[in-house]
């Protein structure tokens, strides 16, 4: 009974719920600020960029980074944290803050408003709890707590490629937007399967490769959906590839299991085309 308690912990209930509860307030009460947008413009020989920006998304990236700050407080609880670094367990949740919180700043109040307000309330804290098992390895619920984290890193992905193709981003700003996604979800997956050492390079690649499939597709007439999902594939097959080398897994039989995945994804991109 004893071994059990030691290895099935569960972070601080005051602080979890203060810190959930800070996040939803800052995105309801910034529902109600109406502020007007900024706009930046770059001219250089042969283009001209427009940059719009509004009071909604320096509250998403503000509250993102709030989340970060929260997770690393609420870490401080763990028993077994030692001298563990902490840094690894900001990004999903502040990925996950940031992808909550552009639609609810976004839709107008109704009872869409509100389902997303409370399954992101619900989502951020399984994430949360999450990041708090998975820093003790010997922790029973360490396996699936890691599954769980990977499974919504790609969802949320996958959500807010499909958001930003519907919202019409231009390319410019939508590349940058993407990668930055996609090295952060891939940085943290490898993280939780190379728990050794950080996939930087492995993880800019699967970034790079994304990027260059939403160049290409970008000005195709692809519905934002499967425009996600043309994304999330090879993101997704690439990183379970770079996890399998890691495991010393054989090239071949490596490569087996994240083909089956982008065939699949991408057969699902053109069934809903």
């Amino acid at each position: 009974m004893e071994k059990a308690k030691q290895h099935s912990h569960l972070p601080d209930a005051d602080r979890l719920s203060t810190l959930i509860a800070m996040i939803l307030l800052a995105f309801a009460l910034a529902h109600f600020i109406h502020l007007p947008g900024r706009e930046l413009t770059i001219q250089l020989p042969g283009y001209y960029f427009d940059i719009r920006f509004g009071v909604q998304e320096l509250v998403a990236l503000l509250v993102a980074l709030m989340t970060a700050s929260g997770v690393d407080w609420l870490l401080r609880t763990h028993p077994n944290l030692g001298e563990r670094q902490r840094s690894e367990h900001w990004l999903l949740p502040g990925i996950t803050s940031w992808v909550v919180g552009l639609p609810l700043l976004q839709l107008p109040l109704s009872p869409a408003w509100w389902l997303g307000f409370v399954l992101g309330g619900v989502l951020l804290l399984l994430v949360l709890v999450a990041e708090y098992i998975v820093i003790d390895p010997t922790d029973r619920r360490h396996t699936f707590a890691s599954a769980g984290l990977t499974a919504v890193s790609f969802a949320l992905f996958l959500v807010l490629a499909t958001a930003l193709r519907f919202s019409g981003m231009r390319l410019f700003l939508l590349l940058p937007a993407l990668a930055l996604a996609v090295f952060l979800v891939s940085l943290r997956t490898l993280r939780l399967r190379i728990p050794d050492i950080w996939a930087f390079t492995e993880a800019g690649l699967i970034a790079f490769i994304t990027i260059e499939f939403a160049s290409a597709l970008h000005y195709w007439p692809l519905t934002p959906v499967s425009f996600g999902l043309v994304l999330l594939g090879p993101a997704y097959a690439l990183t379970n590839f770079f996890g399998n080398l890691a495991e010393d897994e054989p090239i071949r039989q490596a490569l087996v299991e994240p083909a089956i995945i982008l065939a699949l994804i991408w057969g699902a991109a053109l069934l809903i085309r």
